[in-house]
């Protein structure tokens, strides 16, 4: 997960921007009657997340007289469109990013709902509540809402875990060479913190994902690799790849890249031509 600052948008004035253009004299009023009711949420919402506390978030499907179903299109037909007027707010949380900040890898193709809109309808428009992501990772995420702190999804925007190394790799020796990713969490962090990243990268099958792109990272410098074996043997293979693998690690601690290299290095076998194999 990649981590970054929440959206500086304000909630109210958000939601306020994409009821604007209702035609529905009576259910443009009963929206901007729970407008109020929009802001003290969303503020609740950042305190909760601060604190790993979203679970204690409240499940309220009928805000103020306004429906789930009604709250849910503020989203869907007032804030996504090309033309809808909270447009310019979808396009400023989209853009924060051009990686998804779930998965890291692919590339930001929509808005995930921290909380689930179909669950939390009054924050179905909340800039902090809407995260850059692909779709595969959205998909995955799926309208779970959590019961404790320990089943609490991973936030982009509160959890800092960047720059404590959590992810490790090992190569196992075969036709062609497989990297294992896991999580193997710092000796500081608590439990809670351990559960939930676990279940960040189960949840959005990571290790599959991971152990793929470096599969294809093999291929594409397979023949380098030969080369370098050929000429000067398996240890300068395995200061190259070290070399990479610093490299990648300077941009991303725990990005696959950096962990794939580190764990090429670390294998005698892959070192001494076991890279080769195909």
């Amino acid at each position: 997960m990649n981590s970054i600052d929440p959206p500086t948008l304000d909630a109210g004035d958000t939601y306020t921007t994409c009821i604007s253009r209702v035609r529905d004299a009576a259910l443009k009023a009963r929206l901007a009657g729970i407008t109020d009711d929009v802001r003290t949420a969303s503020a609740d919402y950042v305190d909760k997340a601060l604190e790993n506390r979203l679970h204690e978030v409240p499940r309220i499907a009928n805000v103020g007289g306004v429906t789930t179903a009604e709250l849910e299109k503020v989203y869907t037909q007032r804030m996504t469109g090309k033309t809808a007027p909270g447009r310019a707010a979808y396009d400023e949380i989209f853009n924060s990013s051009a990686k998804c900040l779930l998965c890291t890898q692919r590339k930001v193709d929509t808005l995930d709902h921290h909380l689930p809109k179909a669950h939390y309808p009054v924050l179905a428009v909340t800039p902090a509540n809407l995260v850059p992501a692909c779709s595969a990772c959205n998909k995955a995420k799926l309208a779970s809402a959590p019961a404790s702190a320990d089943e609490s999804a991973l936030h982009p925007y509160f959890d800092r875990i960047q720059d404590d190394r959590w992810l490790h790799g090992l190569v196992i020796e075969g036709v062609p060479a497989v990297v294992v990713f896991r999580v193997e969490a710092p000796a500081f962090w608590d439990a809670e913190l351990t559960n939930r990243v676990q279940l960040h990268f189960d949840g959005l099958d990571l290790g599959g994902l991971y152990s793929a792109e470096a599969a294809e990272e093999l291929s594409s410098i397979r023949f380098q690799l030969i080369n370098i074996h050929r000429t000067e043997g398996m240890q300068a293979v395995r200061e190259e790849l070290l070399a990479r693998g610093e490299s990648a690690a300077a941009a991303q601690l725990n990005g696959w890249r950096a962990v794939t290299y580190e764990s090429f290095a670390m294998s005698d076998w892959f070192c001494d031509g076991g890279f080769a194999l195909v």
